[in-house]
């Protein structure tokens, strides 16, 4: 550590922040940063500087050198934190991501809506206040069969307003093979205590029987809640409650019926090879009173949480005053008034990303990773161990866990090159490219790889 008397003298060499920040404000590395962010970054890099000196690291360092960290420091935040990536893992359905892809159509509906005044509660032709629902209402009515429909901002609080407004204070049976957890530690259990609901489990983890639910049912029942296990299965000795029979057991005593589909669909994807996965409609025509689905997720549209049902229920929904505080906004309604079209004019496969990128077949993205291999340059196939390989990519989204989707993928790695450092790089370039690790290889999956990443991506990988 350097002596007391020398410490004043060695904190005198560190510039002044004004100086600094004068000094690199002008880098071209650093167009678009606001004056405010830079000062605030040459602060912490003076800081952390000054603290090595009074620690013993002996003369601070020179001005050019602590220029270049700051320098470093901001063009790997940029100017903005939100920014696109390049998802090269292979999870269609990447939570961390951002989760589903926006159409087309969806993308031009936000912007007209962002650029002007809506509609969004107003009845234009009387000039009364109207409802943000009903630009999606229609919609979903007609493409699911139920009575009516609510939208709040995503499932959990689908889930949560529904048991609060139907249940609070009143038990709930569930079958103790539907008590799941989600991503972000989100459990049945929990979300039942915070609604005010009593939790009356039935059945055991791997079989619960109707007469489980028909014996749980008391004077205190307010409703039976059926939960899809759509992030994980269970399998061999199993046994489940159909929501037809379900549906029939509440009318006979009373007791409404409520089904979380979690990821639900609107279409059967069983003729794209798909397992089979109950589908929005068929569950509303078994005659379950309230059906609860993500709109971000398999249905592919904007983080939603979307209720269907019988009108008298999702009218007590509507009017909780919880709901205001889960009600979704303009953008919301505009991108999936848009996706709920697609479905509509029959065009969803073709243009919802997320389905696209679900059924589209192997050799086509094949084609699109040689497509890849044409723009690198001759020595990077060398220096990078790159090749072309056939892997598995997943759903991913908490939907359909046990499918495994053909794909095409580059592999990279060598001796000189290990992966996990390639993997660092990448992450870190403009834009950040995240594959995954797999056996000292990493792999950039093409089923997440957009034709519009292509160029970006080969000049990432030309770079290294």
């Amino acid at each position: 550590m350097p002596r007391g008397d020398k410490v004043p003298a060695l904190l005198r060499t560190l510039p002044a922040v004004d100086a600094l920040v004068t000094r690199v404000e002008s880098h071209p590395g650093l167009a678009g940063i606001p004056r405010r962010r830079l000062t605030e970054a040459t602060r912490e890099v003076l800081a952390a500087e000054r603290r090595q000196v009074l620690e013993g690291a002996a003369a601070a360092a020179h001005a050019d050198v602590l220029a270049e960290r700051v320098i470093a420091r901001l063009s790997e935040r940029g100017p903005f934190s939100l920014t696109r990536v390049i998802n090269a893992t292979g999870v269609v359905l990447h939570t961390n991501l951002g989760r589903a892809l926006l159409s087309t159509l969806a993308r031009e509906r936000l912007e007209a809506v962002a650029a002007g005044y809506s509609n969004l509660e107003m009845e234009v032709a009387r000039k009364e206040r109207g409802s943000r629902y009903a630009h999606v209402d229609g919609l979903l009515r007609r493409l699911t069969g139920a009575e009516a429909s609510l939208v709040v901002n995503n499932c959990a609080s689908a889930v949560l307003l529904a048991l609060e407004s139907l249940a609070r204070g009143k038990e709930v049976v569930v079958s103790r093979g539907e008590l799941i957890e989600i991503g972000g530690e989100f459990r049945i259990p929990d979300i039942m205590r915070r609604s005010g609901a009593i939790l009356r489990e039935v059945g055991t983890t791997n079989r619960t029987h109707l007469k489980d639910y028909a014996q749980a049912i008391g004077p205190e029942t307010g409703l039976l809640l059926k939960v899809h296990t759509s992030n994980y299965r269970v399998v061999g000795f199993t046994a489940a409650v159909s929501s037809r029979e379900l549906a029939e057991l509440g009318r006979e005593r009373g007791v409404p019926v409520m089904e979380d589909l979690g990821s639900g669909c609107l279409i059967d994807l069983r003729r794209h090879g798909f397992p089979y996965e109950p589908t929005v409609p068929e569950v509303v025509a078994a005659g379950v009173d309230l059906v609860s689905f993500s709109g971000d997720k398999l249905l592919g549209g904007p983080q939603s949480g979307i209720l269907v049902g019988k009108a008298e229920l999702l009218g007590r929904l509507a009017r909780n005053p919880l709901n205001r505080a889960l009600r979704i906004d303009k953008f919301t309604v505009a991108a999936l008034e848009a996706t709920l079209y697609a479905y509509e004019a029959g065009e969803a496969l073709e243009t919802i990303p997320t389905l696209r990128m679900l059924t589209e077949a192997a050799a086509s993205i094949r084609r699109r990773a040689r497509g890849l291999l044409r723009r690198l340059t001759p020595d990077v196939h060398s220096r990078l161990g790159v090749t072309l390989v056939d892997a598995t990519s997943q759903v991913g989204g908490g939907a359909l866990p046990t499918v495994e989707l053909p794909t095409a993928a580059l592999a990279l790695g060598t001796t000189e090159q290990p992966a996990q450092a390639l993997d660092e790089r990448l992450r870190l370039g403009h834009p950040p490219v995240l594959g995954r690790l797999l056996d000292d290889r990493l792999l950039l999956d093409f089923r997440t790889i957009l034709s519009a990443d292509l160029p970006a991506l080969a000049s990432a990988l030309n770079r290294l």
